[in-house]
């Protein structure tokens, strides 16, 4: 796949694979650009078809944590880690533990917690053998669930978005298409309700959707159904690349806000994006409550001073579509100018000696 092409054209620093047989192991840990700090992103386990995909995951979701990173205002640079494997099957203590040791062997230039497919418990295992290591139960003394900043952030985001694109200051009678209503999900949507919007749920379980429905009183459509949904806000927030050909002609949507990673299957849809006259709040924007809480819980944990960064999601998309005004961009374009923008002038400070 040309790894090393890939690396320069990105400017990723350093890939590592990570194999031990008796644990299980097979993985990855991709660090993207460490000019703020050492390298902060989840580990992500999934069943990949290919090696090549899980290098081509481990490359795109690192940079967006470095761009995540830097748009959130945070003092850590972008990483990934990701295991090639079943999480339904494939999961042991050893595994965890094997992969706890390459991070620690790293010295602190990696650190990382859950993602798709891992839970905080998983992470108690990899605790055992290093210190790097976030968003662990509150029970093992960390911040407990991301889930619950990255949903209040999106709330802030999509509030941002109606704003901009309708004009209102709430979101009173707000038509929402909520896609996924998994960890991050169903947290949005009792947001949602308690703000005053109208939403229709989907998701690709039907247990999950049968049990979501009953308890919010919400109305669902089938899962390949939803991006047809008239709506205003088309929220993705389950795995991504769902914005791509297929799916954007369809959207009958005003703004697309969701706590998703990687919704765009490639830059260019955010292009389309634009000019079918759809807002687009950048994901790694959005979606960066659970980067924000991690953080924190670096710092000294303080959930009040998580939640009032994480408000700052608003102002930051506000400053993302003013920037794309004035410059004739689109809204992911004009997140990219944004955070390498950050990490540009914060670099520049390497030019002065400190003995």
């Amino acid at each position: 796949m040309g790894i090393f092409d890939a690396m320069r054209r990105d400017g990723h620093e350093q890939l590592i694979f990570c194999a031990v047989k008796e644990a299980g192991l097979r993985g990855l840990i991709a660090i993207h650009d460490t000019t703020l700090g050492p390298a902060m992103g989840g580990c992500r386990m999934w069943p990949y078809a290919t090696e090549e995909e899980a290098v081509a995951d481990a490359l795109r979701l690192s940079q967006g944590m470095s761009y995540k990173s830097a748009v959130a205002n945070s003092n850590y640079g972008g990483g990934k880690a990701v295991i090639w494997g079943d999480p339904a099957t494939d999961k042991s203590e050893e595994l965890f533990r094997a992969l706890g040791r390459f991070v620690e062997g790293m010295g602190g230039r990696f650190i990382t917690g859950t993602d798709v497919g891992t839970s905080a418990w998983d992470f108690v295992w990899t605790g055992r053998e290093t210190r790097h290591v976030v968003a662990l139960p509150e029970q093992y003394g960390g911040s407990g669930d991301t889930s619950v900043t990255t949903a209040f952030g999106v709330l802030m985001g999509i509030k941002a978005c109606v704003r901009e694109a309708l004009g209102q200051g709430s979101l009173k009678g707000v038509t929402v298409a909520l896609q996924g209503v998994g960890k991050v999900g169903e947290k949005l949507l009792a947001h949602l309700l308690a703000e005053g919007a109208e939403v229709v749920v989907a998701d690709t379980d039907p247990a999950r959707v049968e049990r979501v429905c009953a308890a919010h009183g919400v109305k669902s459509v089938p899962a390949d159904q939803v991006y047809d949904q008239p709506c205003q806000v088309f929220s993705p927030n389950a795995l991504g690349g769902v914005l791509n050909d297929a799916t954007i002609p369809r959207l009958r949507c005003r703004i697309v806000a969701g706590g998703a990673n990687n919704q765009l299957a490639e830059d260019r849809h955010g292009d389309m994006l634009q000019e079918r006259g759809i807002l687009y709040a950048p994901d790694f924007v959005i979606n960066a409550g659970g980067l924000i809480q991690v953080c924190e819980e670096r710092e000294g944990f303080d959930r009040d001073r998580a939640f009032r960064r994480a408000a700052g999601i608003y102002d930051a998309l506000l400053r993302i579509f003013a920037i794309s005004r004035e410059r004739g961009v689109p809204t992911h374009r004009a997140a990219n100018m944004l955070a390498e923008e950050r990490m540009a002038r914060i670099g520049a400070l390497d030019r002065i000696y400190v003995p």
